[in-house]
């Protein structure tokens, strides 16, 4: 659950002893970043009227993610919005996924952590 394994590995040689591998958190970093654009495209109001449930509650989570971003950064420094907006999406999903039973938890990797506090 918590140890990072390797799942497909693709040696080339001819390229310099190139080593490709796909690990369980490369693989689930990809199922979360799936899972989060697969939201944001179905929360997609596609221009109507009257919002469906996921625009309403993307509308929400932004507007309160962009108060907290205006409260702590400040207005001037609001082109962080995306970077946070987006990291909070990830970790967000990668802890919903982490409580699945023998998942990988992905932000429980000390890799990760050190990753994003860059």
């Amino acid at each position: 659950q918590f140890e990072v394994s390797s799942l497909i590995g693709l040696n080339a040689p001819i390229l310099g002893h190139l080593n490709l591998t796909l690990t369980n958190l490369g693989l689930y970093s990809c199922f979360i970043f799936l899972i989060v654009l697969g939201i944001h495209l179905y929360g997609n109001n596609d221009s109507k009227l009257i919002p469906n449930k996921w625009s309403i509650s993307l509308e929400s989570s932004f507007a309160s993610i962009n108060a907290m971003v205006r409260d702590q950064i400040g207005t001037n420094n609001e082109i962080y919005l995306p970077f946070v907006y987006s990291l909070f999406f990830f970790i967000l999903i990668g802890n919903l996924i982490s409580n699945v039973p023998y998942s990988f938890a992905v932000t429980a990797s000390g890799v990760v952590s050190l990753g994003l506090s860059f």
